[in-house]
């Protein structure tokens, strides 16, 4: 299902929808009819007229209050409980711990002021597939998504492996389930999150804020906490400084791998902004809002922990947040494990919305499978594509280790971050005269550029983690998978039968075009 069809989405998902309608007389109208373009319309447009072609069209039902819990429920996930230990275990001391958090906070901020720029000049779903499409061409579009195949499936796993821990801990003893229990624990969070995905966009933004509200909530709490042991004058190991400082490169990049695994989903609403209300207004607000909100929630989360706990404590324990909880909330330490999971699940919630997005993005512009940009005609949601990453995300389950998968997901992810900087650069002197909402200083995506090149280069100046290797493989063969599919066009025997097939089982058509 990966291949590439041989036919482009663009000149045939009429003749697709047409072939839907043959093979589903109507006469009650349950289908959308589709008319065929005007071609003498078509071919008087000037560069700066936009025609729609008939099909599904794409419907804006998110606002504010949804597009910032979108952003915040997908970063605040199970990076703020998963990533300190990490932080702390690379930088070795206290101090450089909160400087990383920080440093953290600032690069995706910058980053996700450069990516508010690009979606808005840009006003296409799928994020990156479009930039990358405008500046460079399909080949690294192709790339972007072939990485995200891996990436966001190995993030789901990740989260869904985090909640089935945190729920361990809640309902069973110290003993706890097995790995291959958790496993079919973790099973059945991708399956619910899966399902909520593929019913309802609005079932989705009421789930997110239901369980952003909850995390924000759990959140506070650990901040109040803190606060008080401070007013006690119980300082933890916040007196320790620079201890103990590691000054290894290659070890402080995995500790800014886990912070910014931890801030992680800041461009998330940029995957679905054809589904945003008022996106001039809304994109920025909503990603300036919260990413500010995550990092002091973060910054104020971590000194809460350094408060209550000293540098052994923290190191070895199972979860921060429930051995600080231990010290602080003795009889309500079973609320902390349920706060987590439930954190987490609004993010793994909120992420599976989004990535179905880059698919279906990918396979309309002609370069994945044209079943994957398929909506549903009833929901409008990309069923295929969100099924697709549901799938991958169970395979992947099974020889799951999330701290490889940290390392190897952290590369990619920064890799092609790199190549949006590189986008911005590009399209300001390759679509000088385009309009742009928002601009950011020029310096802002160099500064991240540089930021990226050395969190994908870094890795690589010492003995090399298996996972790295992992990943340069991964692009080769996505490399090799383009040229005679996405490139040469291809056809893949059966295609045909498969596009009629996915059709008539999610009762999906092709999507509206727009046509410049």
């Amino acid at each position: 299902m990966l291949l590439c069809h041989g036919q482009d989405v663009n000149s045939h998902s009429l003749d697709r929808k047409n072939l839907f309608e043959e093979q589903h007389k109507d006469p009650e109208g349950i289908f959308p009819r589709m008319k065929s373009i005007d071609k003498t319309a078509d071919s008087e447009c000037t560069s700066s007229t936009t025609v729609l072609t008939d099909g599904i069209p794409v419907k804006r039902r998110l606002g504010f209050l949804s597009g910032v819990s979108v952003i915040v429920g997908t970063i605040i996930g199970s990076g703020i409980f998963v990533s300190p230990k990490g932080v702390l275990q690379n930088t070795g001391s206290v101090a450089v711990c909160l400087i990383t958090w920080c440093v953290c906070g600032l690069i995706s901020l910058m980053g996700a002021l450069v990516y508010a720029e690009l979606g808005l000049m840009i006003p296409k779903s799928g994020s990156d597939v479009g930039y990358l499409m405008a500046a460079f061409g399909k080949f690294p579009a192709f790339m972007y998504t072939w990485t995200q195949l891996l990436v966001f499936p190995g993030g789901q796993v990740i989260k869904s492996l985090t909640v089935a821990e945190y729920i361990s801990k809640a309902v069973f003893d110290e003993c706890g389930p097995n790995e291959a229990t958790k496993k079919i624990m973790a099973a059945f969070v991708l399956l619910s999150a899966g399902i909520t995905n593929c019913i309802s966009v609005r079932l989705v933004a009421r789930t997110q804020i239901l369980f952003t509200t909850l995390k924000l909530a759990g959140l506070t709490i650990i901040i109040v906490g803190g606060i008080i042991s401070l007013a006690k004058g119980q300082f933890g190991s916040l007196t320790t400084g620079f201890d103990g400082t590691i000054d290894n490169p290659t070890t402080i990049v995995s500790a800014v791998y886990s912070g910014l695994w931890a801030f992680d989903g800041w461009a998330q609403l940029n995957f679905v902004v054809e589904e945003l209300k008022k996106p001039k207004r809304n994109l920025p607000l909503c990603i300036i809002t919260s990413v500010l909100l995550v990092l002091v929630v973060y910054l104020l989360v971590n000194i809460s922990y350094f408060a209550v706990l000293n540098k052994d404590e923290y190191l070895s324990s199972w979860a921060v947040a429930g051995t600080w909880a231990e010290y602080v909330l003795p009889g309500a330490v079973v609320l902390v494990p349920i706060t987590v999971a439930c954190s987490v699940y609004g993010s793994l919630n909120s992420s599976g919305f989004a990535v179905g997005r880059i698919i279906f993005a990918t396979a309309r512009e002609g370069i994945f499978p044209e079943c994957l940009c398929y909506l549903n005609i009833n929901s409008n949601i990309p069923l295929p594509s969100t099924i697709l990453i549901v799938a991958l995300s169970f395979i992947m389950i099974l020889p799951s280790n999330i701290s490889l998968l940290l390392n190897l997901l952290g590369f990619l992810t920064w890799f092609f971050y790199g190549f949006g900087m590189v986008a911005n650069i590009v399209l300001r002197f390759k679509m000088k005269d385009t309009k742009r909402p928002l601009k950011v200083p020029i310096l802002i995506p160099i500064l991240v550029l540089i930021c990226c090149v050395y969190l994908v280069v870094a890795p690589f100046l010492e003995p090399v983690k298996v996972e790295f290797w992992y990943a340069v493989t991964y692009l080769a063969v996505g490399v090799v998978l383009y040229f005679p599919f996405a490139f040469f066009k291809l056809s893949v025997p059966g295609m045909d039968k498969v596009n009629t097939l996915v059709q008539y089982l999610m009762n999906a058509a092709p999507p509206q075009q727009m046509i410049s």
